[in-house]
């Protein structure tokens, strides 16, 4: 007799794969990590086949893993399209949702929600990150779709709002002589879309600066900056009400083209729905 595979192992092996991590996987199928574990080898044992190369530092796909992902994730499409399409509940399945975390914070709530309120079948899993990180997310199909930035938008993106990235800092029309000759900064990542534009800029206008503090977390930047020991760069929707944006002194920064990214060239009933629904929610913010 043939073994029969278990569309939850299905879904699980999918999950590990795309997150590279047990413990990833394990919050994404509101399972324990144990429990992921013993799917996978459940999963390994009706397919006679190692899934995953093992190691401290986390797991992999194995040849016959990375020949099987195309399988399981054609099942898992065709699964979810069928339930959507003969079922009275609408769409089905889940969405792996990348974003930034100041669009996070800004859109994200809003979005999740009203889509939610209308599919509700839909499970939507958030990886916050970089656009940066993002695109190499989507490129190794580890997310579905993404909310990436771009500074420079071909004719073949379909830009969705523009943001303006600002300097950030505690006080208003805050005085550069405080700090001196050279201008502390709280920046993200060196690879990051703001870290360059602050450094552009700075340097276009020939002023001094410092790299004074570095996190890739919006947190530890406003709290810096709430701190007053340095000048942060945020998009101007993600300012809190409490800091100040800093018109005066500091070189004007660009504005920024915001569009959805999709892994697929052909994405699931699911995934398509949210991008269309980002599409029309995101300009009215």
């Amino acid at each position: 007799m043939q073994p029969m595979m278990d569309l939850r192992l299905l879904r699980t092996f999918v999950c590990a794969a795309r997150s590279k991590s047990l413990s990833a996987a394990a919050i994404q199928v509101l399972r324990t990590q144990s429990a992921v574990t013993m799917q996978i080898q459940r999963l390994e044992e009706t397919m006679e086949h190692t899934l995953f190369h093992r190691s401290g530092s986390g797991i992999r796909l194995t040849e016959s893993g990375e020949r099987f992902l195309v399988y399981a994730e054609r099942i898992l499409k065709a699964h979810d399209e069928a339930i959507s399409e003969f079922s009275n509940k609408g769409l089905y399945g889940s969405i792996s949702f990348g974003c930034p975390e100041d669009y996070l914070i800004a859109f994200g709530p809003s979005l999740i929600q009203t889509f939610g309120a209308v599919h509700s079948s839909v499970d939507i899993n958030v990886v916050s990150a970089p656009t940066v990180e993002l695109r190499k997310l989507l490129q190794q199909r580890q997310i579905d779709l993404a909310l990436v930035s771009t500074p420079h938008p071909t004719e073949k993106d379909v830009i969705l709002r523009h943001e303006r990235l600002v300097w950030v800092g505690n006080k208003q029309n805050l005085a550069l002589q405080f700090y001196g000759d050279v201008v502390p900064l709280a920046l993200s990542a060196s690879n990051t879309m703001d870290h360059r534009a602050a450094c552009e800029a700075m340097e276009r206008v020939q002023m001094k600066y410092r790299i004074a503090f570095a996190s890739n977390s919006l947190a530890g930047l406003i709290a810096i900056a709430r701190s007053g020991l340095a000048i942060s760069v945020f998009t101007q929707k993600a300012v809190p009400a409490d800091l100040h944006v800093q018109e005066k002194h500091l070189p004007r920064l660009p504005h920024i083209g915001v569009l959805v990214s999709y892994a697929e060239e052909r994405p699931a009933a699911a995934v398509k729905a949210f991008g269309e629904h980002i599409h029309r929610q995101l300009p009215q913010f």
